[in-house]
């Protein structure tokens, strides 16, 4: 408002010179100032090194504490630690087992994939997911290095900031009774967005957020400053029809889904059931739809369209169109007779003269093609339908069969299928399969057999999500950094099965334990890091287990799997034909890496940036290989420049080679062995680890 105000006033400055100069300081303070949405600018969240061995003069914070108090260590006396408090500078005796190396925003880390786990069910397929356990702000940042650009569809469903303590700012947990709550949440979440916008194909791919009434405003605001450029719809789904009281409040039944759609990212029309749409009034239905021919609304007089007023002769005994006739002269309103027909007009319901909606020539034309039909009769009336063009191609391009013609040449069809529709929904969703209670609750219930996560998503509810972007990319990249259960790599798994896509899913979530949990491990006396702690995060305790079980067919105590998937005939104790890696992301310490062990640590790494082919290969001992072609990789890498000639050879004769490493710290060398590479992609890799993969920079 005030910066409109000022721009009107600047333009009554007669003088062109002044007029401009103020102008571009007003421009300059534009800049300056944030607005829209507005909210705080918190510290950025620091990071807990637990594999960096804690030395004199390392960071440190307290492993149960905030991990934004931080601490200098001054000294190391076997099992202790004096350490200098960084601000008030008090000098404090802990326990070394007690505290954990910290790094602080702006200081460059270095990340690696520590193998944990695997689970391969299709020994014969290349498809491989991954789970990554990590804080995924960090692995959000490792995986810009790794798919910048390339992602088609990102789901997230973060934590909707309610009040209760159910998630954490910097290792703190961020409650009602914090006043700058919401603040921290949207500074929480712009790191995390802006992060995942360099991800996704600019091109054409989806964002898609989850959330409720606590922050959905915000949120909305939020991804509007972070996405100018894409489309945003929001749409409101019922996810409890059970309706959950609250008090003094409406009941809850509901929550919302924004889809921020990037360059030609659309919704596509798909195979639905048919309550995902009416079967009254205009709406889509799953059958051909004619439209009349009278037109109404707006432009619908005589004289907006006067070629548009001609008659169409009807046989009176058959409904036949016999003729369609020229367009009559300006103050003629009736047609000449022609005997046994009547000559239908366009005479709107009030008596005026109205228009058809296509010329007679139009007409003519789009009636051989069946596009036109004649209901009712010589006593009620006729009255002329037609096909438009978006219902016609829909029998173009196959989703309708012809079976015959009408009396009119009209085109009649089968439908596909009485039970489904093929439709793109409105943006009010009310589906049963989309209650979290039936199959969300208790579907994680069949799996644990107890209650190890607190609200998760349907399992019908995500996968729709996801269809809707990727039915048309079978292929597709999906990501998701907030994983929780992990309903999502089981939602995309559920899809390939029903479809046969090859569609690949990434995983981040932290290893978190729940506000209760964390109180009584520490009363037990174990902290975060400890073995009983981490067991008992949802990465380990909730996400893999459901992983491991939903692909293999059982559940945690072995037993088979009950049931089959809502609307297909595919048996939950079947499993899924599918692989996934599981990786929790480290942190090296900068003085203790090895030129053996760096290659042995980036290796997973560079196994996902060449696409996941294959199970992640694994170097024995601390041997640095020469070069490795590795075919069921589809990658290999070059160690040793002067190996190059016989590295090129095996390469060319492995025709399965599509990315290739080439560790060299010149530029022109590289240069000159991509040249001779005829492989998909090429990549430099610096001889110094430390050079490849630092993260968490200032920029």
């Amino acid at each position: 408002m005030i910066v409109a105000l000022l721009q009107d006033l600047i333009k009554q400055i007669d003088d062109p010179s002044l007029r401009e100069r103020i102008m571009a300081e007003v421009g300059k303070l534009t800049k300056q100032k944030k607005f829209g949405l507005v909210f705080e600018e918190h510290l950025p969240e620091c990071t807990l090194l637990y594999d960096v061995e804690i030395k004199r003069g390392d960071k440190v914070a307290r492993k149960a504490g905030p991990v934004s108090d931080i601490y200098i260590v001054c000294s190391i006396d076997e099992s202790k630690a004096i350490c200098e408090h960084k601000t008030d500078h008090v000098e404090t005796e802990f326990a070394l087992d007690d505290l954990v190396a910290v790094a602080e925003f702006g200081e460059p880390i270095y990340p690696y994939l520590k193998p944990v786990d695997s689970v391969c069910k299709a020994a014969d397929s290349n498809l491989w997911h991954t789970l990554i356990e990590a804080d995924n702000y960090h692995a959000l940042q490792l995986l810009e290095y790794l798919y910048a650009g390339k992602v088609d569809c990102i789901y997230i469903d973060p934590p909707y900031n309610t009040g209760a303590r159910d998630w954490k700012y910097n290792n703190d947990y961020v409650d009602s009774s914090d006043a700058y709550r919401h603040s921290k949440w949207l500074s929480f979440m712009e790191k995390r967005l802006k992060l995942a916008k360099k991800l996704l194909n600019p091109k054409d791919s989806v964002l898609i957020v989850t959330i409720d009434e606590k922050e959905y405003l915000h949120l909305g605001c939020l991804l509007e400053e972070i996405f100018p450029e894409a489309r945003i719809q929001m749409i409101s789904t019922m996810i409890n029809p059970a309706n959950v009281a609250r008090a003094g409040e409406f009941g809850r039944s509901g929550e919302y889904i924004f889809f921020v759609m990037l360059g030609g990212s659309t919704p596509q029309r798909v195979k639905l059931s048919r309550e995902w749409v009416s079967s009254k009034g205009r709406t889509h239905t799953g059958n051909i739809r004619w439209d009349l021919l009278k037109r109404s609304g707006t432009n619908a007089e005589r004289s907006h369209s006067p070629g548009g007023f001609y008659p169409i002769y009807i046989d009176n005994e058959t409904g036949k169109i016999t003729k369609v006739g020229d367009p009559l002269s300006p103050g003629i309103s009736e047609a000449p007779a022609v005997e046994g027909c009547t000559a239908l007009l366009p005479i709107r319901q009030n008596g005026t003269e109205g228009n058809w909606q296509w010329s007679s020539v139009t007409f003519a034309e789009r009636m051989a093609l069946g596009r036109v039909k004649i209901g009712g009769n010589k006593d009620k009336g006729f009255t002329v339908y037609i096909l438009k063009n978006g219902e016609y191609s829909k029998i173009t391009n196959g989703e309708f069969k012809i079976i015959g013609h009408g009396i009119n040449n009209e085109i009649i069809v089968d439908d596909n299928d009485s039970e489904y529709v093929m439709a793109t929904p409105g943006d009010i969703w009310k589906i049963a399969g989309h209650d979290s209670t039936q199959y969300g609750s208790r579907l994680l219930g069949n799996i644990f057999g107890e209650r190890r996560f607190t609200f998760p998503k349907s399992l019908y509810a995500v996968k729709d999500s996801l269809y809707f972007f990727t039915a048309n990319k079978p292929n597709a990249l999906i990501v998701d950094f907030f994983a929780g259960s992990g309903t999502t790599l089981h939602a995309v798994n559920l899809l390939n099965a029903e479809d046969g896509g090859n569609r690949r899913c990434i995983m981040v979530t932290n290893n978190e334990v729940s506000d209760t949990e964390a109180k009584a491990l520490t009363k037990q006396g174990y902290k975060p890091g400890d073995k009983e702690w981490e067991k008992l995060g949802i990465a380990r305790y909730v996400t893999w287990p459901r992983t491991i079980c939903s692909i293999e067919g059982h559940d945690v105590n072995g037993g088979l799997l009950k049931g089959k998937y809502l609307g297909s005939d595919i048996p939950m104790a079947n499993g899924f034909k599918a692989n996934v890696a599981y990786f929790k992301l480290g942190f090296l310490d900068k003085a203790s890496v090895r030129i053996g062990r760096q290659f042995k640590e980036m290796l997973p790494t560079l196994w996902m940036k060449a696409g996941c082919y294959g199970p992640c290969p694994e170097l024995s001992g601390q041997q640095l290989p020469v070069y490795m072609v590795l075919t069921e990789n589809r990658m290999a890498i070059l160690n040793d420049n002067s190996c190059f000639a016989k590295f090129a050879e095996e390469v060319e004769n492995a025709s399965e080679i599509e990315t290739v490493y080439l560790v060299t710290d010149s530029d022109e060398d590289y240069r000159s062995m991509s040249r001779e590479l005829e492989v998909k992609q090429t990549y430099q890799l610096y001889r110094d680890y430390l050079d490849n993969f630092r993260i968490n920079s200032r920029r």
